[in-house]
């Protein structure tokens, strides 16, 4: 897309990011790779309000999610600071669109993984990784439709984005399979949907591994010292009321969140 449709595009996803308002499909985005170029051109923008970024999120790493999304790949986005909470969090509903909760594993990095051309396989990026801890991601469906909305739209705004909850950090994770972890979601204290690691591409590694890749074809790395939310193994459950929820991780652990 030219400069013009590029600072036009970037400016509606601030704007409605910030003004906690519904984005509709952005004009003139027509591959995935203009919708990373408008998100990398809003999160500059975004920084001096939401703090730095330093995560990242994989978004549609489930087949569910990515016909539920209506999406032909998985999807990648950045995670400000100031978002970023730790468990037993309290957020109140009313400073997102519409709210939801999801159940995920998260990574922490001890190493750069910088953009190259030659692929990153499992093996190389496990280890970069130097702890594995349960996470619940904030997102936030603040498109007028996501289904119709479309991949680049999603992408600019950081494919639903709207922070994370950062469970105990364990470095001794190498013992474990994570793809037969068993993942399961609470509201209030009743357990409404449970998976299997492997739901993220097979394996929760292998999640890692296309980000790394996806991020180098658009010329970007991962640094050390990031986190990276490898994307939800349960269904998304959308807020609707007050409500507890808490996430357990087997062998990790779990974490909750409060949204009132």
């Amino acid at each position: 897309m030219d400069q013009a449709g590029l600072v036009t595009a970037s400016e509606q996803v601030v704007g409605c990011r910030l003004g906690r308002r519904r984005l509709a499909r952005l004009a003139g985005l027509a591959t995935l790779e203009d919708g990373y170029a408008v998100q990398q051109r809003a999160n500059v923008v975004l920084e001096p309000v939401l703090g730095p970024r330093i995560g990242h999120k994989i978004g549609a790493t489930t087949a569910a999610m990515r016909r539920y999304l209506n999406v032909p790949e998985p999807m990648a986005g950045e995670v400000f600071a100031g978002q970023v909470h730790a468990g037993g969090a309290l957020v109140r509903a009313r400073d997102f669109v519409r709210l939801g909760i999801e159940t995920e594993i998260a990574v922490r990095l001890g190493r750069d993984l910088p953009a190259r051309a030659a692929a990153y396989g499992r093996a190389e990026v496990a280890d970069a990784v130097v702890a594995v801890m349960p996470s619940i991601e904030l997102v936030d469906d603040r498109y007028d439709d996501f289904a119709t909305v479309g991949g680049p739209t999603q992408i600019a705004d950081n494919a639903f984005d709207a922070g994370c909850v950062l469970g105990q950090e364990f470095a001794q994770w190498h013992g474990l399979d994570l793809a037969a972890l068993s993942a399961q979601t609470w509201k209030d204290g009743e357990l409404v949907a449970q998976g299997l690691g492997e739901a993220l591409l097979g394996h929760p590694l292998d999640a890692l591994a296309w980000l790394a890749n996806r991020r180098s074809s658009l010329g970007l790395g991962l640094a050390g010292g990031s986190f990276v939310t490898l994307g939800t193994i349960t269904p998304v459950q959308w807020v609707t009321a007050p409500a507890t929820f808490r996430i357990e991780i087997e062998a990790l652990g779990g974490l909750g969140v409060t949204v009132n």
